[in-house]
């Protein structure tokens, strides 16, 4: 049997722009299909791509790739998608080699309800070398519940940990204090 979906090139509506092109499709059940690709490319990447839906060629998702990659599945500079691999990542599910801000996170520097970092973690459940979370794991730990070599928690008061997270605070933002509330 045949595959329909190579019997001929799908119709595409295409639409050209100053800055790039769009193609988009509509399958008969109102299914959408469409992409976006900046003309101009840095590194043979596009500037920014965008996709949404399944390709009428191959009935597969197209993953995203660019500068800036936004899509379903997303790879580039800045990703952003429901997973997403690049230097800063925004998604579900997202590797960032830089910051991975995501529901489940991972990179240098992470924020998710999973956060698992090479530096810093923060989130419901965190792990890296300094770790903020509800459990905090790692070699400095600030949390509801803290495992690691110097943990900060209701249970227990390190006090190299009270000196991290003190000076973690007052080096990158200011002149706060975790040891008084005014």
């Amino acid at each position: 049997m045949e595959n329909l979906l190579k019997s001929s090139p799908p119709d595409y509506l295409i639409t050209n722009t100053h800055l790039g092109q769009w193609r988009r499709f509509m399958y008969p059940n109102g299914a959408v299909f469409a992409e976006f690709r900046t003309h101009a490319t840095f590194l043979g990447l596009p500037w920014f791509h965008f996709t949404r839906g399944r390709s009428p060629e191959t009935g597969a998702r197209v993953v995203a790739k660019g500068v800036v990659a936004v899509g379903r599945i997303a790879v580039g500079g800045i990703a952003i998608g429901q997973a997403s691999f690049g230097l800063v990542s925004i998604a579900q599910l997202g590797v960032g080699l830089l910051f991975g801000f995501a529901q489940a996170a991972f990179g240098l520097y992470a924020l998710g309800q999973v956060a698992i970092a090479g530096e810093l973690a923060v989130g419901q459940l965190a792990v890296a070398p300094t770790a903020v979370g509800q459990l905090a794991v790692g070699n400095y730990a600030l949390g509801q519940k803290g495992v690691g070599g110097h943990v900060w928690s209701p249970d227990e008061r390190d006090p190299a940990a009270v000196e991290h997270f003190t000076t973690l605070w007052q080096g990158r933002w200011g002149e706060g204090s975790w040891e008084s509330v005014e």
